[in-house]
């Protein structure tokens, strides 16, 4: 029996509850761990179709996709929420459960 990666095993999980990879995104984004992000980003793409079927999906160029989503990756917001809309997924504000020190 052939071990599954780790990537195959999350894309799995992804693509059978999409409720479970948006609290995923919302925890990291909680947490505000860019690298975090893109690398689950990355493993959604998986159970989506690949990179290639996401971009397409988005819009977006597919290599230039594959960088930007890469380790050392920054996506412009624009980029992130085509992603995320080809995936079914939005972005959304939400107040901290705290609100923020006046300067």
């Amino acid at each position: 029996m052939k071990d599954r990666s780790h990537d195959d095993a999350m894309a799995d999980l992804f693509r059978d509850d999409p409720a479970m990879a948006a609290a995923t995104l919302n925890a990291i984004l909680m947490d505000g761990d860019q690298g975090e992000l893109l690398v689950t980003i990355r493993q959604m793409t998986k159970a989506f179709g690949g990179l290639p079927a996401v971009a397409k999906a988005a819009e977006l160029n597919a290599t230039q996709l594959y960088r930007t989503l890469s380790e050392k990756g920054n996506p412009e917001l624009r980029s992130l929420n085509a992603v995320l809309r080809a995936m079914g997924l939005r972005l959304a504000v939400q107040p901290l459960s705290e609100p923020a020190p006046h300067v």
